[in-house]
């Protein structure tokens, strides 16, 4: 009976201590707002920062490959090719600085010293995740317009598109659908590496985790339930990826 005992108090206890974190971790203070809120600001940051990501990653594919096609093994005949060859020099440079450096000494730069008059630091977070992503976007871009054939552009050529139409209607199109999975990648990872906007103070979903454990001094509930929102997230976006290729190969048949 004792032996039985015992078990019954270490269940009752192991209940109380986990209805008591709980109650800390969300009900207390309404701390499940704060992580709510966070959630919200991880979203934003995300959102934009990859819409910036792909604009930036679309111009500088776009630069790089129209150098690699068209004078990577040329002479510079007129101020035109000069100009594409000084523009692919830049995109060079960032493309080494940005994939050479941590995302949180970018993050710091930018908030710092770039955007330092700034008084939201969620600018200075898109605008660093931002110019990250788009380093990475701007190589997988690249290798899916380098992937279609020559013969693609002279088919353009033939239909009366001049180059940016051509690389619009025709070249992208049929890149995207080959780097798809590649840029569903990158935007996963740009999610999680927004956990490091807490290093600016902004308040996210692993910022406030963080904080309710230094609070509570529970430490389970608050970063598992960190894990398992970017879990949950990526889960979906992961969901949705598939589905859209599946219907753009579909597409194809």
């Amino acid at each position: 009976m004792n032996f039985i005992n015992t078990i019954k108090n270490f269940f009752i206890n192991w209940f109380a201590d986990i209805e008591s974190s709980f109650i800390k971790t969300f009900i207390r203070e309404d701390r499940w707002l704060q992580l709510l809120k966070g959630l919200g600001v991880t979203l934003q940051i995300t959102v934009f920062a990859a819409i910036l990501g792909i604009i930036i990653g679309f111009i500088i594919a776009a630069v790089r490959s129209t150098y690699d096609r068209n004078l990577a093994d040329k002479k510079c005949r007129n101020f035109g090719d000069y100009l594409l060859k000084f523009f692919n020099a830049i995109c060079n440079i960032y493309l080494t600085v940005i994939r050479g450096t941590p995302v949180v000494i970018q993050l710091m730069i930018i908030h710092f010293i770039v955007l330092a008059s700034v008084r939201n630091g969620i600018y200075a977070a898109i605008f660093a995740f931002g110019i990250n992503s788009g380093a990475y976007v701007a190589e997988i871009v690249r290798s899916g317009i380098m992937s279609i054939d020559k013969g693609q552009f002279e088919a353009g050529r033939s239909l009366g598109f001049n180059y940016l139409q051509t690389m619009w209607h025709i070249i992208i199109p049929q890149a995207f659908k080959n780097i798809l999975p590649a840029l569903g990648n990158e935007f996963i990872v740009l999610i999680k590496e927004t956990s490091v906007a807490g290093y600016v103070a902004l308040k996210d979903i692993t910022y406030v985790g963080n904080l309710i454990r230094s609070r509570t001094y529970e430490a389970f509930f608050p970063l598992i339930t960190v894990a398992v929102i970017y879990l949950i997230i990526v889960m979906l976006l992961s969901y949705f990826l598939k589905k859209l290729e599946r219907r753009l190969r579909n597409s194809d048949h």
